[in-house]
């Protein structure tokens, strides 16, 4: 079946801002079908990641699954360990069983082995985070074309690390973008613990400087319990330099939404169940993952120019235009 992904719609709850940092909560408007965990969930049940070999591909993972369920890989999440660690180039779902080669990208340009790093194992272990909006928007718009594509969007990702590391004023040895986390933890905890995950929660949209800058959700408010405080840790990073300015309004966040309602989608093979989606539209960018229907997961940001791509086929995403109605 070719996804339409019309099973999936979005709202919008209430804005919370917090000095100046507007995230903006959002919950399904249907009952999810397709069945899934997260990284975070299956990890203990025997999901591991490791390098494709002893010798290691930096664009290439393998992902092992021996658990009776379909994992979903996020798009910027960030997996430590082995020889350097990476992040997800795209959201991956993998099926039961199954071993897959995933297309991932380096945060650690300074490491490569084992060797060096304490405490490093062989296999990859989940760090309860995806990276910020400005890497993984780096990425993305590299991927645009080939979305599987090994590589094209290293350096991009490279570039993105260092600047964030410059705004922090963060040396790491290894120029690892794990380290500015660490050092930013305390100033974060605020801003994550500010916004707190609601009840039936999907998704969430962060606003700063007076603009909307990205979403992200998934179809099952269940997985994104899991996936709330790793998604915010990424967002309140880049965030950090905005405290203290203007926030969002509901309404900017309405608007943006519509805009991603009224964005087109180019569908593409994805790394592993389901179809890789692209979008683009008025002022709005993202990608996503559909199966059978419906959107599993998906991530939009803001842009300063229309890019509505008609050289491939496409069809509307339909996330529902958001209501007026507040949810609990």
């Amino acid at each position: 079946m070719t996804p339409t992904t019309t099973t999936r719609t979005l709202q919008a709850g209430e804005p919370v801002t917090h000095r100046g940092i507007t995230v903006v909560p959002l919950f399904p408007a249907v009952d999810p079908v397709a069945q899934y965990v997260t990284l975070a969930e299956a990890s203990p049940l025997g999901f591991t990641i490791t390098e494709v070999d002893e010798s290691g591909d930096v664009g290439e993972l393998i992902a092992i699954n021996p658990t009776p369920h379909r994992v979903l890989l996020y798009d910027g999440e960030e997996l430590e360990g082995a020889k350097q660690n990476r992040i997800l180039n795209v959201s991956v779902l993998v099926e039961a069983g199954a071993t897959l080669a995933v297309p991932v990208s380096c945060i650690e340009a300074g490491r490569w082995g084992f060797e060096g790093a304490p405490g490093v194992s062989p296999a990859f272990q989940a760090a309860a985070r995806t990276t910020s909006p400005r890497v993984r928007r780096a990425k993305e718009e590299h991927l645009r074309e080939e979305p599987l594509a090994r590589g094209v969007a290293q350096n991009a990702v490279w570039n993105a690390v260092d600047l964030t590391q410059e705004e922090h004023a963060v040396h790491s040895p290894t120029a690892a973008y794990s380290d500015v986390v660490h050092h930013e933890r305390s100033r974060m905890t605020e801003f994550v613990d500010a916004f707190a995950i609601r009840p039936g929660q999907c998704g969430l949209l962060l606003g700063y400087g007076g603009e909307v800058v990205c979403m992200d959700a998934v179809s099952s408010p269940q997985a994104y319990a899991h996936l709330h405080e790793a998604l915010l840790t990424g967002y309140v990073l880049d965030a950090l330099a905005h405290v203290g300015g203007t926030g969002i309004t509901a309404e900017q966040a309405h608007t943006f939404l519509t805009d991603v309602a009224d964005a087109t989608t180019t569908l593409r093979p994805s790394a592993g169940l389901g179809t890789d989606m692209r979008l683009a539209g008025t002022r709005v960018v993202g990608t996503g993952l559909a199966l059978d229907g419906e959107m599993l997961q998906v991530t939009a940001y803001r842009t300063d120019d229309d890019r509505h791509d008609s050289t491939h086929a496409t069809r509307p995403t339909h996330i529902a235009r958001p209501t007026r109605r507040r949810l609990a």
